[in-house]
């Protein structure tokens, strides 16, 4: 009975936010990823690394130890460990930490430690932020319901980049830098999105002339998935809307965070305890 008040108690403190002990985990835990990703994106310096690599080295090697620490304490105390672990954010405080050991154990791993860059995803919980981005979920499902048009529109980006790559390789030719049709085609992708590299540039008038309707294309090319995706977002949007509905006079059509109806000024259900009906 002990043991099962003293998880209880170790879970509010490290799940939890609302008693003192809470916070205070929580602005330990926030200063303490803050410190290890100074430590990790100093540690990259070339300069700092040849004079102060082992000091750096050491706090690294601290702080994989305070999280692992950190991470124990959560399998142990939480209701559901294998939830937990399985659940986005503990495959992501896993993730925070073995890149340390896979190094320590395998030198050649030792790239792997970009992954300890995770830490700062860790932040989003301590702060509580999920709750404000509920709003993503609603890009999200804008971006899945265009995933099929989008497709399309790629699909006839890559023959059009192929088309053009194809041309300037037979009008320039490897004399002027065009040693391959995928090479061509990889100067086409990078003129029709403007960005422009300037590694390879045609040199004949024909070949800019190509080179030249490949830019303006471009310009028009980019507007079309903008399009695509803000319609599907404003459609989800004022789908989101009318699931909002008044308890007075069942109108429908306000913002997600409305807490008065704008057409009888009643009083709305809270936005996290609003009920939303499939059906509709």
């Amino acid at each position: 009975m002990t043991d099962h008040k003293f998880k209880h108690k170790l879970y509010i403190i490290i799940f939890g936010t609302h008693t003192k002990a809470g916070w205070a985990f929580d602005v330990a835990l926030i200063i303490a990823i803050l410190m290890s990703l100074t430590v990790l994106v100093v540690h990259s310096l070339p300069n700092v690394a040849v004079e102060w690599g082992g000091t750096l080295e050491k706090l690294e090697y601290a702080f994989t130890a305070l999280f692992t620490i950190e991470y124990l304490l959560r399998l142990y105390c939480s209701p559901k460990p294998k939830a937990y672990a399985k659940s986005f954010y503990g495959v992501v405080d896993l993730l925070s930490i073995l890149p340390t050991y896979l190094a320590l154990l395998f030198p050649s791993a030792s790239f792997m430690g970009v992954l300890r860059l995770l830490r700062v995803m860790r932040i989003f919980r301590v702060l509580k932020l999920v709750r404000y981005l509920k709003d993503s979920n609603i890009l999200l499902r804008s971006l899945l319901m265009a995933k099929r048009k989008i497709l399309v529109f790629f699909s006839c980006v890559a023959i059009l980049v192929t088309i053009f790559g194809s041309l300037i390789f037979v009008i320039e030719g490897p004399e002027n830098g065009f040693t391959s049709i995928p090479q061509s085609i990889y100067w086409a992708i990078v003129t029709i999105t403007t960005v422009g590299y300037g590694d390879l540039v045609p040199a004949t008038p024909l070949g800019k002339a190509i080179a030249s309707l490949t830019m303006l294309l471009g310009y028009s090319i980019l507007a079309v998935p903008t399009g695509i995706i803000t319609a599907e977002l404003n459609n989800e949007m004022h789908a989101h809307r009318n699931l909002v509905k008044c308890p007075n006079c069942s109108q429908s059509g306000h913002e997600s965070d409305a807490l008065f109806c704008k057409h009888c000024g009643s009083e709305l259900a809270e936005p996290d305890k609003r009920i939303i009906n499939p059906d509709e």
